[in-house]
């Protein structure tokens, strides 16, 4: 048995030191560096060629995916993957992969952190003390969050451990989310609505959770802003991309919004640089470093998990939590080929569509018990015509063949 070499891991960014061991009992080539960045990590890559790349928030562009000729697989060690350029990585059949639902509890924590310090305006009271001032009058009309409503935008794992903690505070809750209706809305306990903006003209409390999309970009935007109530809490611990900060400023000024922010449209791709939005010199925005998923559990909980995929691919080549496997193909017709499993088969079924200059759009083979037979089923770019599949047919170890167009 011819021996093989040792898949390279490229690891560009703070990883749990027991991943690391994992990755290396599977018998991967590990380099781990978390300083790479930009200009540092497309030399690494060039360098080192990997096969899998791991990644928390560090940027992964167009130009990193195509200078690596071995690269199969990069993994988001995080649920949201819009620092990866996946359109990218489809066109140059790389694998996107994401450990989604690994860091909800760490984030939920983080936000509830923030609502609380909105609502008490914790860090002024802390600066005034560091001061040497006591101002116990200036921060005794808090208004408090029991009975009061939290609207929440996205309720993905994230979204649902919020709305969760939201009970225990006995917050009134209603949800935004693409993919809500009112069985999934019983099922948590809480009110929804269709209209993003009801729930601007609703909640003393909006916190948002939703994906960074296109089509989810400035979802918060001058609109919404002015929407919600006078002295209303926001909260974003998603994604910068979310928020319209220039009408968040505009907003924070004449509504006397109270903003706790994770997040920030620009924000600074390495771990230590200089940041002055100017959201961040309101007085009544309170912020933090993206650091929604920094706790030591949820770290080791995304190792473990990254370390799952890699594992899974190495053992069987199939990718798990994959964002960028095609949802519809092209194809119009799909061929079924019941074959004895011998070799030669699938090849000629293949050069004979080529010849007819058929694509292949996606295909799997069916093991039947036993490995004596098996199915090949063939999404096709068109049907093909009658001789073609009488000479698919014609071969002696084909069984049978079915065609089925595709709408």
């Amino acid at each position: 048995m011819a021996e093989t070499s040792p898949i390279c891991v490229l690891i560009a960014d703070a990883f749990d030191e027991a991943g690391v061991a994992q990755l290396q009992a599977i018998g991967c080539d590990v380099q781990c560096d978390a300083s790479l960045k930009e200009s540092s990590l497309l030399d690494a890559i060039k360098a080192c060629n990997p096969t899998v790349l791991i990644v928390r928030s560090t940027k992964v562009s167009a130009e990193m995916i195509e200078s690596a000729d071995s690269l199969a697989l990069v993994v988001r060690a995080g649920a949201g993957y819009d620092t990866i350029d996946v359109a990218t990585a489809s066109k140059q059949g790389v694998f996107v992969a994401n450990c989604p639902g690994k860091n909800s509890i760490a984030v939920a924590e983080l936000t509830w952190g923030l609502i609380l310090s909105c609502d008490r305006r914790i860090p002024n009271q802390t600066s005034l003390l560091r001061d040497g001032r006591w101002e116990k009058k200036a921060f005794s009309k808090t208004q408090g969050l029991y009975g009061r409503t939290l609207g929440v935008i996205g309720l993905g794992g994230i979204g649902k451990e919020v709305v969760s903690r939201a009970k225990a505070f006995g917050m009134d809750v209603i949800a935004w989310s693409r993919s809500m209706n009112q069985e999934k809305a019983d099922a948590l306990g809480i009110r929804w609505s269709d209209d993003v903006l009801d729930i601007a003209r609703t909640s003393d409390v909006v916190s948002i959770h939703a994906a960074s999309t296109p089509e989810t970009k400035h979802i918060i935007n001058a609109e919404f802003l002015q929407s919600m109530q006078d002295e209303a809490i926001l909260i974003n611990t998603s994604r910068g991309a979310l928020i319209d900060e220039e009408a968040l400023c505009t907003a924070v000024k004449k509504k006397n919004l109270i903003v706790g922010l994770d997040v920030f449209d620009q924000e600074p791709s390495s771990g230590s640089a200089k940041f002055a939005p100017a959201i961040a010199e309101f007085e009544n925005v309170f912020g933090t470093h993206h650091v929604g998923a920094s706790t030591a559990q949820a770290q080791a909980a995304i190792a473990d998990e990254a370390v799952r995929i890699v594992k899974h691919y190495v053992d069987h080549g199939e990718v798990l939590n994959c964002v960028n496997r095609a949802v519809v193909t092209p194809a119009k017709a799909l061929l079924s080929v019941r074959h004895q499993n011998l070799p030669g088969v699938l090849s000629h079924v293949f050069e004979l569509l080529s010849h007819a200059g058929v694509n292949v759009e996606e295909m799997e083979n069916i093991m039947y018990a036993g490995s004596h037979a098996a199915c090949a089923r063939i999404q096709l770019s068109e049907e093909p015509n009658n001789n073609q599949l009488e000479a698919i047919r014609a071969h002696e170890h084909v069984l049978s063949i079915t065609l089925t167009p595709l709408s």
